[in-house]
């Protein structure tokens, strides 16, 4: 059993408080909850039973934040639950609404990943793309996969190393430079070299 040892108003909504278990944070819960099942400082209780009431009371609340959340842009299922957590819910009521939200279609972390690939594939090589798709908690198969359509990325690389190169002088230093970028871009060695390689014999520049 844990001891309620503090019930404190949220500062952005103050329908809302947060409830400390054992002097620890353990879950947000709105002031409504907390009136009917009359909990108060003091009061002994298991977290289980906690995160039961948040579920029974809150799961429509927290869906429909979810689903708030969603609607401006594609999200991954992480950046979901990494959201609802901010919000206080304890994993018990996360599982329930993102269970809902793959059960609708509104978290598809494939789907985020392709179009992830295809916002970004000229700006960006395989390499950046996959590491900041892992970062964004998208699968090791989901993220391969996507990349697969990528297809030859030596002219994005080009291009890429032309802007870069606008107003410079292509001397050894500034060269080297440009490599250096291109690679911190993502893209491979061998683009990489293709790209300078072409900016060296480029009369335009």
């Amino acid at each position: 059993m844990k001891t309620i040892t503090a019930i404190t108003p949220q500062v952005k909504n103050a329908k809302r408080c947060n409830i400390f278990l054992d002097g620890e944070f353990f879950c947000g819960m709105s002031l409504e909850t907390v009136m009917k099942h009359r909990l108060k400082v003091g009061l002994q209780i298991d977290s289980a039973d906690i995160e039961k009431i948040q579920l029974d009371s809150e799961r429509s609340s927290a869906l429909e934040k979810a689903m708030a959340f969603l609607s401006g842009s594609v999200k991954t299922e992480k950046q979901t639950r990494d959201h609802l957590r901010e919000k206080g819910y304890t994993p018990l009521v996360i599982n329930y609404v993102l269970e809902k939200c793959n059960e609708y279609g509104f978290v598809d972390d494939g789907y985020y990943a392709r179009r992830y690939v295809e916002t970004y594939a000229d700006k960006k090589g395989v390499m950046l793309i996959k590491r900041e798709l892992k970062m964004k908690g998208v699968s090791e198969d989901a993220a391969v996969e996507a990349l697969d359509d990528l297809g030859d990325q030596s002219e994005a690389a080009a291009a890429i190393a032309r802007k870069y190169m606008r107003g410079k002088e292509a001397d050894l230093k500034t060269i080297q430079k440009l490599y250096r970028h291109l690679l911190s871009k993502g893209f491979s060695y061998d683009d990489a070299k293709s790209a300078v390689e072409k900016i060296k014999t480029d009369e335009d520049l």
